[in-house]
């Protein structure tokens, strides 16, 4: 772990309450990270004591692993939230304490046939960070499953960046499940429902296939179970949930 301190630069809407954040990092040594990995971001309560969020850097890394001078992040307001009262009073040039890289919700070194990378709402942002290194799985043969749930059309964070994938390669697959409000335009690969139903329809092989869930706690712990019944080993399930941390006594 390495004390970071972040220097605000910009913001940008995604949808009506998730926006993407870019700070430049600095730190006494180099802040190497790897694509998928999380930092933590330190906040003091009202009653002065410390705590902590968690965000998966966000950038497209240009490689699996380097030291990134700016990071990114998507961070969904929530009312009356810690981190959400002071990242959204943040100006050009003001400071924030970090520490990271955290995390091994990493692709494994060895290549896998089928990867099904599962995700709601912030907890696609790791798989954009691994586009570069999918790249290199998708040109060795492997074929990838980009499965991304969402209330509506809105909620498809970063949705242009994995349907450029899907156009420069046959074996990627950006399938948006949408639970209450279908696209006006469905696209191809548009599912009804949540990402559960969707990976209930699917059959999984134990020997070559591995998953990748983030995002909602019920979301990962259900679409966790349902791949074990379905005979996916465990150690090729990998799992990251985005819980807040509780209050320190």
């Amino acid at each position: 772990m390495t004390p970071l301190t972040l220097t605000y630069h910009s913001c940008q809407a995604l949808n009506e309450n998730t926006v993407h954040i870019c700070f430049s990092v600095e730190s006494e040594v180099p802040f190497e990270a790897q694509a998928g990995q999380f930092v933590r971001l330190h906040f003091t309560q009202a009653d002065g004591k410390e705590t902590f969020r968690s965000y998966s850097i966000a950038d497209v890394f240009e490689n699996e692993k380097m030291v990134k001078k700016e990071i990114s992040m998507a961070v969904s307001w929530v009312e009356g939230g810690l981190a959400t009262g002071v990242l959204s009073g943040m100006k050009s040039g003001d400071t924030l304490a970090a520490s990271g890289p955290f995390g091994r919700f990493c692709l494994l070194p060895e290549r896998h046939e089928r990867y099904f990378l599962i995700a709601t709402g912030t907890g696609v942002t790791p798989y954009r960070a691994m586009i570069n290194v999918l790249k290199e799985r998708l040109a060795q043969g492997s074929e990838v499953y980009v499965v991304m749930g969402a209330q509506n059309e809105t909620g498809l964070l970063y949705a242009d960046d994995f349907e450029a994938l899907e156009d420069a390669y046959d074996n990627f697959h950006y399938v948006p499940c949408l639970s209450r409000q279908q696209r006006s335009t469905p696209k191809n690969n548009d599912q009804k429902g949540y990402v559960q139903n969707y990976l209930s329809s699917h059959e999984f092989n134990p020997e070559t296939d591995i998953a990748y869930l983030c995002g909602n706690p019920e979301m990962v712990d259900e679409a966790f179970a349902l791949l074990k019944e379905k005979g996916l080993p465990v150690q090729q399930i990998k799992r990251e949930k985005y819980i807040s941390p509780k209050p320190r006594g």
